[in-house]
Formats: structure tokens, C-alpha cells, sequence
């Protein structure tokens, strides 16, 4: 679209030898048409039409009121600043291949000045907030270095910038952004928040995602999981330290947390163990797993509780990095974000809080170097082999993991169980 305007009102000189030629350039002027950008205004234009004819139907058929509505989009403009936005008559840009971000060791996701700002400052608060935090962990069972490290972890134990106004962003992801459905879920689950008085609409900052308040949750899990530990009326997980540090307490127990329970332990695995055997639907009881001569790296025993409970193999970087023993509550830590590096962060920052700075006993080895475009490409070549890889993503999971350390054991090689250049060379 754009915007047509016409030169006017150009003043004429005084009489003289130069108003012929005056006369000339002013006719040459005045059929000129300029021509603008597209203007921001008619995209304002469409949104607030997209308003008032299509989200507001379904808003009310969800309970929220009128006046809620309005207020809500009372003086928001699209952002269009935003990221992954698809402008109205345009199709979403395909990224080039080798434009795709490199992929190094799994091991720079737990660089020590992040991990040791998380373990150092969860330990700070532990004591600031103990009688909280002994208050929430006899509710809902789950130890406190867990729920630190996630607060530490999502925004910096409430320090980051939630700069956002929450409406804006939602508002404008569904309006314009390429997965549209999900943000209108989310704008709607907004609305409700407000027309059940549990937040005011000054409260509504977000993260450029969406994300709300300091354990970034996005609005659907703000109405199932939020609570107003703190007991004033108001569930404030921007400004309460109770409200937040409860709420992803009772998110991670809405998920299965399992009282009791640890999330995993650093383990050794010989080479007779295959790799291969990693993933959620590969259990075993912990003490099959020692049968099988796999022991914790600091040599003591597992406990005695665990033994008899169904463990899980976890290796993110293959035969490259260390091992894992892990319990069903690691994969409710990757219900708050679906990666295996970020649960086992989270794990792994709630043993420092509560034990003291004690890195991984496994050392990550120099892997990595690979294009997403490059792993995808690996992945298609297992599929047509039969593998099951989840999804041919370019993102490295269990599924690619085992599938790349059986395809090697059976093509006679030594299982790594993790990609590079050889065998995407080989599978393309």
C-alpha cells in the first residue's frame, strides 16, 4: 500500500523575467505525485477493524466484558519492531539455509559466569527468603534450590527488564505474527486475566515474546498455575516474590512433580552400555542401571529411595559430555521450557544452591560446528532409513541422538550418538 500526495500551495515570485520560466517548473510540479512507504497509520487502520470484527466476537464469547476490552486496547498500536512478523499482503521469508546459526558444544549452554550467577544468587536469597521458601516447599513438595534456580534462570531473580506492555505485544503477534493461533490463545487468555480482577491492567508487562512477570509465564499458564501466595488479593507475579516463587512451584507440580524425588544424577556409563539407550521411553529401575555397572561420578551410592523408581539415560552430548541418571520430575523441568539443556540447568543450578559450586564431574568434548540446515539434512537421512528422529528440525534431541548411535553401531563404527560433518556427509 501507499500513500498518495499532491504539491500545492507553492507561492509564486514577484512579477519579473523569471515568472515564465516560475510558471513552467510550478505546472511540472503539481503533476507530480509522491509516492510514500507504506503507512503505519493503515495498518493501525487494520487493526483496530481486526479489533472490533474478529477478535472482540471471541472475546466475549469467553466472558470478558466490553468495557474490559477497551481498556485493555485503550491507545495500543501494532509494534512492528517485533520480531517474526508477516505484514498484511506479504508471505512469510524462508531463511536461507547457511544463514542458520552454527551449533557448538552442548557444553556452552552452562558457561560459569551464567551457571555460577544462578547457583551464587539462589544461594543469597535462600536465606532472605526461608521462611518462604520452607512454606512452599511443604505445600507443594518441591525443594527450593529447584525453584530458585528457575527464577534465577527466567529473569535473573527478578532483576531483568519486562519492559513490555503486555496487550501490545500479544495483540500485535496475533494480528500479524506467523503463528497467529497461538498468540490469539494467548491474547485471550490475557483478557480473561483482567476480567477476573486477577491482575490490573498496569500490571501487564511482558517479555517481546509475550511473557509475563518475573517466572515469564505466557496467560494460559498464568490461569492455570499462578497463585497469590502472599495472601493479598492479587496474584502479582511482577512485584511479589511469594506469588512467583509459589506459582512455579505449583507449576511444576500441575506438571507431575514427584515428591521426594530427585531430578537426575551425573553418572559414569561404560562403553558396553550402548548410548543408544537414552530417552524418556527407554526407563529402567535405577538399580537395573547399576546392574549395568553405570555408578555416580562421586562414587557414592544411589539412594536407597531411588533404586526401585524408573530412571531415565541422559546424555546431550553423546559419547562428548557428561552422562545423566535422570527421574520423571526432569521432564517436568522441560515442561517449562522443552529443552534437555535447560532442565538439566535447572537440576544442575538446584545441586550448587544447595551444595556449593561443584561442576560436572564429565567434561563436554569440541563437537558441534554444524548448520541447523546441516543436522536437518542428517535427520531426512534417518527418516528414509526408518528412524524415528521427531521431527527433521536441525535441532540434535534424544530421538536424533539414539538414532544416529544405532545407525553407527550397525554401520560398524564406535556409537558417539551425536552429529557431525562425517555422518551428515554420509546420511544427506
Amino acid at each position: 500500500m501507499a500513500t498518495f500526495v499532491a504539491l500545492s500551495k507553492l507561492q509564486a515570485p514577484p512579477e519579473g523575467g523569471a515568472s515564465d520560466c516560475f510558471a513552467l517548473i510550478l505546472a511540472l510540479l503539481l503533476s507530480i505525485v509522491v509516492v510514500l512507504p507504506a503507512s503505519a497509520a493503515k495498518i493501525d487502520d487494520q487493526f483496530r477493524t481486526w479489533l472490533e470484527t474478529d477478535l472482540w466476537p471471541e472475546a466475549k464469547a469467553s466472558g470478558v466484558s466490553k468495557q474490559t476490552f477497551d481498556a485493555a486496547f485503550a491507545g495500543v498500536t501494532p509494534n512492528l519492531e517485533l520480531p517474526d512478523l508477516v505484514m498484511p499482503g506479504e508471505k512469510p521469508k524462508t531463511p536461507k539455509k547457511q544463514m542458520q546459526a552454527e551449533f557448538g558444544s552442548p557444553g556452552n549452554y552452562f558457561a560459569e559466569k551464567t551457571i555460577g550467577a544462578v547457583s551464587a544468587g539462589g544461594r543469597s536469597r535462600a536465606g532472605k527468603h526461608a521462611g518462604t521458601l520452607a512454606a512452599i516447599e511443604k505445600r507443594y513438595g518441591v525443594p527450593s534450590g529447584v525453584v530458585l534456580a528457575i527464577w534465577g534462570r527466567e529473569s535473573g531473580f527478578g532483576a531483568a527488564k519486562i519492559p513490555f506492555d503486555a496487550f501490545e505485544v500479544l495483540g500485535t503477534k496475533a494480528f500479524l505474527a506467523t503463528r497467529k493461533e497461538m498468540f490469539r490463545t494467548e491474547v485471550i487468555a490475557a483478557l480473561v486475566m483482567l476480567q477476573q480482577d486477577r491482575v490490573t491492567r498496569k500490571m501487564m508487562k511482558s517479555s517481546w515474546a509475550g511473557a509475563l512477570g518475573q517466572p515469564q509465564f505466557l496467560p494460559t499458564s498464568f490461569l492455570k498455575h499462578a497463585v497469590d501466595f502472599d495472601g493479598d488479593g492479587v496474584t502479582d507475579i511482577w512485584n511479589s516474590t511469594p506469588d512467583t516463587l509459589a506459582s512455579i512451584a505449583n507449576y511444576l507440580v500441575d506438571y507431575g512433580w514427584v515428591k521426594g524425588r530427585d531430578w537426575g544424577f551425573e553418572v559414569t556409563v561404560p562403553q558396553a552400555v550402548s548410548c543408544a539407550l537414552e530417552g524418556p521411553d527407554q526407563g529402567k529401575k535405577i538399580s537395573d542401571w547399576a546392574a549395568l555397572g553405570i555408578d555416580r561420578v562421586n562414587g557414592k551410592p544411589f539412594p536407597k529411595g531411588e533404586l526401585k523408581a524408573e530412571g531415565f539415560l541422559l546424555m546431550p552430548a553423546g559419547r562428548s559430555g557428561p552422562a545423566f541418571i535422570v527421574t520423571p520430575n526432569f521432564y517436568v523441568l522441560k515442561e517449562y521450557n522443552e529443552s534437555d539443556l535447560y532442565a538439566l540447568f535447572i537440576g544442575h543450578g538446584a545441586d550448587r544452591i544447595a551444595g556449593g559450586d561443584r561442576t560436572f564431574a564429565g567434561k563436554w568434548g569440541k563437537v558441534g560446528g554444524l548448520y541447523r540446515s546441516d543436522i536437518a539434512a542428517l535427520q531426512r537421512g534417518l527418516e528414509k532409513l526408518g528412524y524415528d528422529v521427531g521431527s527433521a528440525d536441525g535441532l540434535p534431541g534424544f530421538k536424533t541422538r539414539r538414532s544416529i548411535g544405532d545407525w553407527q553401531a550397525k554401520n560398524g563404527q564406535t556409537p558417539t550418538c551425536f552429529p557431525d560433518a562425517g555422518i551428515v556427509a554420509a546420511l544427506r
